[in-house]
């Protein structure tokens, strides 16, 4: 083998290595860092149809925010508000009115895949029992075969880090600053490392800077985490 062709085996390989490297080192996390961690949700929620092309204000489904340490995660009744009436895409359901139209015949109900499971954990079989869905009808009977959606928990902190919504969302803080522009996500993900010097910086930047114009003091003592 000739001297020129050992090089270039030796160049491509030392390229291949150092891409592989680059690679590694772009995915690489330190323990308890969950950045960019996104699982697969029960029902594919798209936060950017509701909290962006819709508008929709993150509180009124995490209600929490404001006056609990946790922002919860919205009950299924939350989501009948709109559901109820809203059974499929607009765009399904602008498609079934055109077709009726052109056909002389009545609107069919249109249900689709995704909103069934929905419906499934209330018991809701078709489209008259969605119609007729009425939270304050519920016995405890028939509350006990209602199952809640089992979505899965994105944002986790470790047990000995305390973190409370109240104070951050209370002084103005908007939701972002934490979980990213969610409402152009499809699928919720987790934006920052939520590490501790983290949030720590932003403790410091604020306490200097404020809050939309308003002074605060954000404490980056121990205690205010651990305790």
């Amino acid at each position: 083998m000739t001297k020129e062709i050992w090089t270039y085996l030796l160049l491509t390989g030392v390229a291949l290595g150092v891409l592989g490297v680059t690679i590694r080192a772009q995915s690489f996390h330190l323990v308890g860092n969950h950045q960019d961690y996104a699982p697969t949700q029960p029902l594919a929620f798209s936060h950017r149809l509701h909290a962006g092309e819709m508008s929709i204000d993150c509180q009124y489904c995490h209600s929490g925010a404001e006056t609990s340490r946790h922002a919860g995660i919205p009950a299924t009744s939350v989501c009948m508000n709109c559901h109820k009436f809203v059974t499929s895409t607009f765009g399904a359901m602008q498609a079934e009115d055109r077709t009726a139209t052109e056909e002389d015949r009545p609107v069919q109900p249109v249900i689709s895949d995704e909103l069934q499971k929905l419906y499934a954990t209330l018991g809701l079989e078709g489209a008259e029992a969605i119609a007729a869905w009425n939270p304050l009808e519920v016995t405890p009977a028939k509350a006990d075969s209602m199952e809640p959606m089992p979505w899965v928990k994105v944002h986790n902190l470790p047990d000995f880090v305390y973190f409370d919504h109240r104070p951050h969302v209370n002084v103005g803080l908007e939701c972002q600053k934490c979980h990213g522009n969610v409402e152009t996500m499809e699928r919720i993900r987790q934006v920052e490392t939520l590490a501790m010097g983290w949030c720590v910086n932003c403790h410091r930047k604020y306490s200097e800077i404020g809050v939309n114009a308003k002074p605060v003091h954000a404490p980056i003592d121990c205690t205010t985490c651990h305790y």
